[in-house]
C-alpha cells in the first residue's frame, strides 16, 4: 500500500482539522504501526513546510508545485489528497516555525531525517531557477529550529546553490588534514549512510528517494575532485 493511500485513509478520519493538528494526530492514529507513522508524519510535515516555503517569495509558481510532485512522485489519482494538505498549510494562520518544531518533535533523535526535509525544501525553492532571498531565509530559519550546525548547513547550501568554487571537503564533511586512507574510509561511510535503503529505514517514504540519489551524486562528485587534487605527480 502506497504512502498516498495511507494519507488518504488518514484524512477521512480527521476531516475539517487544521494541518497543524494533523501533524500531531498522526501519532495516535498510527500508534501501532511505527513504520507507517514515520512515513505519514514525514510526508505531512514536509507538505506543510513546502507550502509555507513556496509562498516565502510572495507567490507559489507552477514550477514549485511541479517540483513538489517530482520529489514525491505523486500518482495523478492521489493528487487531490496532496492538494488538500498543501492548501490547508497555505491557509493555516500558524507560522512555519511551528511546523518546523513539530517536525523536530516527530524525529527527536534522527538529525538525518531533518536534513532530508531541508534537502526537499531546497529542491522546491530552486525549481523556478531562482532561489529567492526570502526562500533562503526560510530554509535557514528551519535549519536553526532543527539545530543543524553551520558546517552541515553549508554542505546543504553548496549542493543546491552555485557559490563559485565549492569546497569538496566541506561537501564530503571531511578535513583537508586527513590522510588519504582516512578520507577514503569517510567517503565510503558517507555513501553507505546516504544509500536510499538507509533513508527508507529511518522513515523516509520511497517516493522521496530521488533526493537520496541527488545527494549520492554530489558525494561522488566531491570525492572525484579530491582524487584529482591528491593524484600523485608522475615524473618522467
Amino acid at each position: 500500500m502506497s504512502i498516498w493511500t495511507e494519507i488518504g485513509k488518514f484524512l477521512t478520519q480527521v476531516t475539517g482539522e487544521a494541518i497543524s493538528s494533523l501533524v500531531e494526530k498522526v501519532r495516535t492514529v498510527f500508534e501501532g504501526d511505527e513504520e507507517t507513522r514515520k512515513q505519514v508524519s514525514f510526508s505531512i510535515a514536509i507538505i506543510a513546510l513546502s507550502a509555507k516555503m513556496a509562498k516565502a517569495d510572495g507567490v507559489v509558481t507552477e514550477d514549485e508545485i511541479a517540483a513538489f510532485r517530482e520529489i514525491f512522485n505523486v500518482p495523478d489519482d492521489e493528487m487531490d489528497n496532496v492538494a488538500r494538505l498543501f492548501n490547508l498549510a497555505r491557509k493555516d494562520v500558524s507560522g512555519f516555525d511551528a511546523y518546523a518544531r513539530q517536525v523536530k518533535r516527530l524525529f527527536p533523535e534522527d538529525g538525518e531525517v531533518l536534513r532530508d526535509v531541508l534537502d526537499g525544501l531546497f529542491h522546491i525553492a530552486k525549481a523556478d531557477d531562482v532561489l529567492h532571498e526570502r526562500e533562503l531565509e526560510f530554509i535557514e530559519h528551519v535549519a536553526v529550529v532543527f539545530e543543524l550546525d553551520e558546517t552541515a548547513f553549508q554542505r546543504l547550501l553548496m549542493r543546491h546553490v552555485s557559490l563559485g568554487d565549492r569546497d569538496p571537503y566541506i561537501m564530503l564533511g571531511a578535513s583537508r588534514d586527513w590522510d588519504f586512507d582516512t578520507l577514503k574510509a569517510h567517503y565510503r561511510k558517507r555513501v553507505v549512510d546516504n544509500h536510499p535503503d538507509k533513508l527508507i529505514a529511518r522513515g523516509v517514504p520511497p517516493e522521496f528517494i530521488m533526493i537520496a540519489n541527488e545527494r549520492l551524486a554530489c558525494i561522488n562528485s566531491a570525492w572525484e575532485e579530491i582524487l584529482l587534487e591528491r593524484k600523485p605527480v608522475v615524473t618522467s
